[in-house]
């Protein structure tokens, strides 16, 4: 039985290697890698948790007690918004700029104030949590020498690239071709 979204991931992976921005129309955003294994497994165990918060608030609701049933939906909601908001983060790219999408923040930067993307190796955050290890990290650098000069838009030991250093190594080298393509036009 053929798989349609195995063959468009191989269609996507063939178009890379011919180009760097396999893109038709480049004015949307659009994230140049898959999300890893560590955030959509954390998104699916928060989607688990919310079916089951919401089972019970329809327990709760066939038992007469719409006040409780009313917090279970809300709590499932919230957990159902948490975990669209974890597979949304990672760094996405347009001819508009670059956007680091965090959990509460967002920042656009456009390709007229970049100076430069680059891979440096340095002292990382492994899984965002304040434990750091040395790694690779893409390093945004900004034009003009802003106090906030440099911001890292991905690190080989974040949630999506752990364990997967050629996942890393393709999509760092993407961004840098994006932004070595908009910076020339800007």
């Amino acid at each position: 039985m053929p798989l349609p979204f195995l063959t468009a991931d191989r269609a996507f992976d063939d178009a890379a290697h011919d180009t760097a921005l396999p893109f038709d129309d480049r004015d949307q955003w659009r994230r140049p890698y898959r999300p890893g294994p560590w955030r959509v497994g954390a998104a699916a165990l928060l989607l688990l948790l919310a079916s089951f918060v919401l089972f019970a608030a329809v327990i709760i609701a066939l038992a007469d007690s719409f006040g409780g049933a009313a917090v279970c939906a809300a709590l499932a909601a919230i957990l159902i918004a948490t975990s669209l908001r974890l597979l949304r983060m990672g760094t996405w790219v347009s001819a508009h700029g670059v956007r680091r999408v965090g959990f509460l923040s967002t920042r656009t930067v456009p390709w007229t104030q970049i100076a430069a993307v680059r891979t440096a190796q340095q002292p990382v955050r492994w899984l965002g949590l304040p434990r750091t290890v040395q790694g690779q990290a893409l390093v945004l650098v900004r034009r003009g020498g802003a106090a906030d000069g440099q911001s890292l838009l991905l690190t080989d030991k974040n949630a999506d690239f752990v364990a997967r250093h050629e996942a890393f190594n393709r999509a760092a080298d993407s961004i840098e071709a994006w932004a070595d393509e908009y910076r020339a036009t800007a």
